[in-house]
């Protein structure tokens, strides 16, 4: 098989998409990864860089146009890397997410289960309720282009919340303005490294700087062009971060105007949460699929729930009126006291938080001979700690729910509960965000036979 060559035009026809969003191809048996490609079409792929046995492409022509295909509505699409579907239809985007979640619960897996739905969101724009903007060595604010620290400038991404590109817009011209130097990674030097914007339902934002320092210049001023720009502002907090790391927040902060934690709605529950802890960033989608998980697993109202990686305690709180008695993990010691303010403030006594690693924590109740009737997990992108799966299967729980933001993490951890004895009976997808590559999971497992009607 020779190797393809750098600027070759091929003609190739578009089979699927890789988990990035590309369109794969074949030439001579091998695989061609290709920028903008859309499943179905024909199209000239010129080559851009071959590898031993695959090479990148992007469509020079297209031959056959596919009815999925769209222009994109975004000027700096695909430049600033944020998103990956705007030339394709929402429809399409849902089955290529759908086709990813179900191929790697088999392939990677080894399950038998089938995604037979696929949770579309109503609003494909403005969805996102953080923001994080990274700010380049001359002051331009947007996002890192893809597989780089380069900034991209944006000021008026579609996916983020108006009130967040306008808190970007205020500190970018305070920054010009007011001569604040900007934080340069490569040399150490400079102040300010990130936005980091909170909006809740009724609009109000909670804006963070992170900064290499302790203070800002005319702090006064920055707080004023802020709220000028968005007057629901609910607070402007300070973070400190010096550390020569790629790590946004670090673990000091100060507020320099009004509070420093935004209070939001979900699932009918409210929640206060300071920057630092996790919340999904789409709400209506978060509510669907907790109302999954819910679904999944199987509450009565007489259960003990287990809930590792809880974060403010969103998912733990959301079940709490379905089970006996929630117990979350999480081990962000702001998120734990969210999560204990939340559970007070909902009038909810069933449920308790520990701060500690999730793993840390499993095994510390299952040596206090907790046995829970369903555990849930919602842990980051890269998955399970290896050392958690047989903890958590060592407690027996009848079901395990399990949420994930990573196909592929969320595979290689079923294929390990499966070494447990724990088989996926069902799964979901939940598009969180639309119009990039991400897409959300529930998988229950179970060692037992459950009852379909139930699930």
């Amino acid at each position: 098989m020779a190797q393809l060559q750098k600027n070759q035009l091929h003609t190739v026809t578009i089979t699927g998409y890789t988990a990035e969003g590309l369109g794969v191809a074949r030439i001579e048996g091998q695989v061609v990864f290709v920028h903008g490609g859309v499943r179905g079409e024909r199209c000239a792929v010129r080559i851009l860089k071959p590898l031993k046995n695959a090479a990148f492409g992007r469509v020079e022509e297209i031959l056959e146009r596919s009815t999925a295909r769209r222009e994109p509505d975004c000027p700096h699409y695909p430049a600033c890397g944020g998103c990956d579907f705007r030339h394709i239809s929402y429809e399409e985007e849902l089955e290529a997410k759908r086709q990813r979640v179900e191929d790697a619960l088999r392939r990677i897996g080894g399950a038998d289960v089938a995604v037979e739905e696929i949770l579309g969101a109503e609003t494909v724009d403005g969805y996102r309720n953080k923001c994080q903007f990274p700010v380049s060595p001359n002051g331009k604010i947007g996002f890192y282009r893809a597989r780089t620290h380069n900034v991209v400038p944006v000021l008026d991404c579609r996916l983020q919340a108006p009130q967040a590109n306008a808190a970007a817009r205020a500190v970018e011209a305070y920054l010009r303005e007011c001569g604040v130097p900007a934080y340069d990674e490569a040399a150490g030097t400079g102040l300010l490294r990130h936005i980091y914007v909170r909006v809740n339902r009724e609009g109000q934002a909670l804006v963070c700087l992170a900064v290499n320092g302790s203070r800002l210049p005319q702090e006064e001023e920055l707080v004023r062009r802020i709220r000028s720009a968005c007057p629901d502002t609910a607070g402007v907090v300070l973070n400190v971060n010096t550390r020569n790391t790629n790590v946004i927040l670090g673990d000091r902060y100060r507020t320099l105007w009004g509070g420093d934690t935004l209070t939001d709605t979900l699932c009918g529950l409210t929640f206060r949460l300071s920057v630092p802890s996790f919340y999904q960033v789409n709400r209506d989608q978060a509510e669907r699929l907790y109302g999954k998980a819910a679904e999944f697993a199987g509450l009565t109202g007489r259960e003990t729930v287990l809930d590792l990686y809880c974060g403010a305690g969103t998912i733990t709180l959301a079940l709490a009126g379905h089970a006996g008695r929630v117990i979350g993990a999480e081990i962000v010691p702001e998120a734990v006291e969210n999560a204990r303010e939340n559970a007070r403030t909902n009038g909810i006594g069933n449920a308790e938080f520990f701060c500690g690693d999730a793993g840390a924590v499993a095994k510390k109740l299952a040596e206090e001979q907790l046995r829970p009737d369903v555990v849930v997990v919602d842990p980051p992108r890269k998955g399970l700690g290896e050392d958690i799966v047989p903890v958590i299967a060592a407690m027996a729980p009848e079901r395990v729910v399990y949420v994930s933001c990573d196909p592929g993490t969320l595979a290689r951890d079923v294929k390990r509960f499966a070494g447990q004895g724990y088989r996926a009976v069902k799964a979901a997808a939940v598009d969180m965000f639309p119009r990039t590559r991400h897409v959300e999971t529930v998988v229950l497992l179970s060692k037992g036979e459950i009852d379909s009607q139930k699930v």
